[in-house]
């Protein structure tokens, strides 16, 4: 543990140079864009009537976080961890530092995961301010985002060990990761039963409770939610069994750079 977290602020300080994390720190931006747009329109009065703050944040800038964004973050985030050393050629100079290979592994997903987690949280509570400006003073508004963002943060940390471990054995991990996002946890949300436990999205969908006053949720179109503490292990236990498998790969694989 003592040298993951020193490879961890080695990587750490490393990746914010890196041309990936200021392309996401601007996509992170998106939804304070979004929001300030929104409260422009509202001030002018030619936003649509009924259509709040509280609608907007539910309704827009969560399911952009919850669809978009944290799967992004944690594709490119995920991948990156053993594929950009592959790719880049440097493995060999990392293998050769007195480092063990999971250790390795633990050490660049948790750097990766500060990135991403900055990213995503940075964006959530600006919108948060705009959007709810006239609730700042109110606690349970503050709790409210504060389990937005825990629910955000731990599905970030499950597809982010996801992709580590798809990265650690699949060289067109980004592509695969694509049709996995985009296909797989789309489309079987739509399907009626058990079938939707299926996908790491209805754990997280579960987490995120339909807003008081409100009669539709984008999220919560064809949910048929878990339990919240049974979704919270779900989402828990597979980060671990993901990031202890991208470890054991790792550890066993053989790998063979490109000339």
């Amino acid at each position: 543990m003592r040298a993951a977290w020193r490879a961890a602020v080695f990587f750490f300080g490393l990746g914010r140079r890196a041309k990936r994390t200021k392309v996401f720190f601007a996509l992170g931006l998106v939804p304070v864009l979004l929001s300030l747009l929104f409260r422009m329109r509202h001030a002018l009065s030619i936003a649509p009537r009924g259509f709040s703050g509280e609608f907007f944040y539910s309704n827009v800038i969560l399911p952009f976080y919850v669809q978009f964004l944290v799967l992004m973050l944690a594709l490119f985030f995920g991948t990156s961890v053993v594929l950009e050393e592959v790719e880049g050629r440097t493995l060999a100079y990392l293998l050769t530092r007195p480092l063990s290979r999971p250790a390795a592994v633990l050490g660049k997903f948790a750097a990766s995961a500060g990135h991403a987690l900055a990213v995503l949280n940075i964006g959530l509570f600006g919108s948060f301010l705009i959007l709810k400006i006239e609730r700042a003073g109110d606690p349970s508004a503050w709790l409210s985002v504060a389990r937005d963002s825990a629910v955000l943060d731990l599905s970030l940390l499950c597809y982010l060990s996801l992709f580590t471990l798809m990265g650690t054995f699949v060289k067109r991990a980004i592509f695969f990761g694509l049709l996995f996002c985009f296909g797989w946890e789309n489309v079987i949300a739509f399907f009626p039963g058990l079938t939707q436990k299926l996908a790491i999205a209805h754990y997280v969908k579960s987490l995120i409770p339909q807003p008081p006053g409100q009669t539709f949720s984008f999220l919560r179109l064809m949910l048929e939610p878990s339990p919240p503490l049974f979704a919270v292990l779900i989402l828990a236990g597979l980060t671990v069994v993901f990031l202890a498998a991208a470890g054991l790969v790792f550890s066993q694989k053989e790998y063979v750079t490109e000339n």
